[in-house]
């Protein structure tokens, strides 16, 4: 929460870049907002204060609007496809909200309905053409926004086309993309230029025999194999052709085999499928936008009865690792990325790996692998089997609107904490979010566990109070005993420690210090020899 203080430091902050100062004293007007708070991410991020004037000298107002600012925050998110956070502070009195804009991702401008948004002195304007070329810039060469120099409209399937449009006009509303020509169409989303048709252009709309004279590498080959016995694959499928072509009809492969899991949740029995929809797409689009087009090679997909597969040429993308992978967006071929994006593919270029983690731990699946990863290609493996019923049902007592407002990382950490696993220090601070909304608990220095009522939905009440360990009670007690039943000599702190090895020194201290407050017990001696007597 803002301090009265940090919010007469805010009234100071020159609007523009990074603040964005709003009256809106009883109506929140959303479709304005997303296009200010559009600038402030592509101007590296920023502040969107409702409540306070926006001409100095600036006044707090205070606002009736939007009762619900996490609702906000989720369809920000959705609209932007950056990370909104909001909070709500009292300021003499009066009631002010400030919605914290992260910034861009490295190498790409945001849109709200494919328009980039910039803020130029005190107006809002379409993103400089000059400002677009230098974020594209940021990370090195985009293959995909090249020329191919013999390459022409012919070149490019019309279905595929079309198919595109559909979608674009689908997720847009523009009912401008309707009326276009086919030219005008691929020049308004880049596909084309001035100077010819971008190697984009073929990999999502190619005719097959003009990608096999241009960029023959650009295939995608899918497998079924029943086993991990070496030899010729049950079916193998080669495409060939502009992605917009086959897109669907890999997926229509993969789910020819795609087993149900059934588990009881009470009285209701439910299904999970092997390979959920929604991450088996994500992990397609990323193959085909984050490949190195200019390494020879197919994408491969190899579809077993639990689990996928998909390699892809070239290594990681500059400055991504495993380790980063959630947090680190930087898309090698730009171009497609925007325009999967501007069709509805994607949520948010660069946001397709968090859908694949925050969907796995929803259906208590194994995480993403990427075992296998080196410099040369990247391989990701989609576990589909369902590890822990238990756990799903877990989930689904968390709730589906609490389960929106969660990161990927809020998922990350439910998964460790439900499997009992190794927790990553770097993770730590994090997690007060979920402590907030009551599904974790904090039961000792640097020691968390799941609330309570999500072990009891699952009938792991007991799980829950070994992991806890002993109440304050009982922790009492038992080193009550432990010096009770010393000798005359008394009993060190170095001793009591090991009775309590769960416990910090400091919490150790506080329950001596109630212990004597009782006079049950006293001290005896001073600094390092001192030790703890019964009365």
């Amino acid at each position: 929460m803002q301090d009265e203080a940090a919010i007469r430091l805010l009234l100071e902050e020159p609007e523009g870049a990074h603040c964005e100062f709003k009256e809106w004293k009883n109506h929140f007007r959303f479709d304005e907002a997303a296009r200010y708070c559009c600038a402030l991410a592509n101007r590296g991020g920023g502040k969107f204060i409702v409540g306070v004037s926006d001409k100095r000298p600036r006044n707090v107002v205070g606002t009736t609007a939007c009762e619900q600012p996490e609702r906000i925050c989720i369809s920000l998110c959705g609209k932007l496809h950056v990370g909104v956070s909001f909070e709500c502070a009292i300021y003499e009195g009066k009631r002010v909200l400030i919605f914290e804009i992260a910034s861009r991702s490295s190498g790409l401008p945001v849109h709200v309905d494919g328009i980039a948004w910039w803020r130029e002195s005190d107006s809002l304007v379409y993103m400089p053409e000059e400002v677009r070329r230098a974020i594209y810039d940021e990370t090195g060469h985009d293959f995909s926004a090249d020329i191919c120099p013999e390459a022409t409209l012919l070149d490019l399937d019309a279905d595929a086309i079309e198919t595109f449009r559909a979608m674009w006009l689908e997720k847009s509303k523009n009912t401008r993309i309707k009326t276009l020509s086919t030219g005008q169409l691929l020049l308004d989303c880049e596909a084309v230029t001035s100077q010819g048709v971008t190697y984009a252009a073929l990999i999502l709309f190619g005719k097959k025999a003009s990608l096999g004279r241009f960029l023959a590498q650009s295939e995608v080959a899918f497998e079924y194999r029943s086993s991990e016995v070496s030899g010729p694959a049950q079916q193998r499928e080669d495409f060939r052709a502009g992605f917009f072509l086959y897109y669907n009809k890999l997926w229509e492969l993969i789910n020819l085999r795609n087993n149900r899991q059934s588990y009881q949740d009470g009285l209701v029995m439910l299904d999970i499928l092997t390979f959920n929809e929604r991450v088996v797409r994500e992990a397609l689009l990323n193959a085909v936008s984050h490949r190195n087009y200019q390494a020879y090679g197919s994408v491969f997909v190899r579809q077993y009865n639990d689990r996928l597969v998909i390699e892809s040429p070239g290594g990681l993308p500059a400055g991504v690792s495993v380790k980063n992978i959630l947090d680190k967006q930087v898309p090698r071929n730009r171009r497609i990325a925007e325009m999967f994006q501007k069709c509805g593919l994607v949520e948010r270029s660069g946001q397709g790996m968090n859908l694949m983690f925050e969907l796995s731990v929803r259906e208590a699946k194994a995480l993403p692998d990427f075992t296998g990863t080196d410099d040369n290609s990247v391989r990701i493996t989609l576990n589909g089997l369902v590890l822990d019923q238990r756990m799903l049902t877990a989930i689904k007592r968390i709730g589906d609107e609490r389960l929106e407002l969660l990161s990927t990382v809020d998922f990350v950490i439910i998964n460790y904490l439900f499997r009992e696993a190794e927790f990553p220090a770097d993770l730590l601070g994090r997690i007060k979010n979920l402590v907030d909304m009551g599904i974790v608990e904090h039961t000792g220095r640097r020691k968390y566990v799941l609330a309570r009522r999500l072990y009891e939905s699952v009938g792991k009440a007991g799980v829950h109070t070994r992991l806890v360990g002993l109440n304050q009670g009982q922790n009492k007690a038992l080193i009550y005993n432990h010096i009770a039943s010393g000798g005359s000599d008394g009993t060190p702190m170095s001793e009591l420690q090991q009775v309590l090895p769960n416990l910090s020194r400091g919490q150790v201290q506080l329950l001596l210090r109630q212990l004597r407050s009782e006079g049950k017990i006293k001290l005896s001696g001073k600094t390092r020899a001192a030790k703890w007597l019964k009365i």
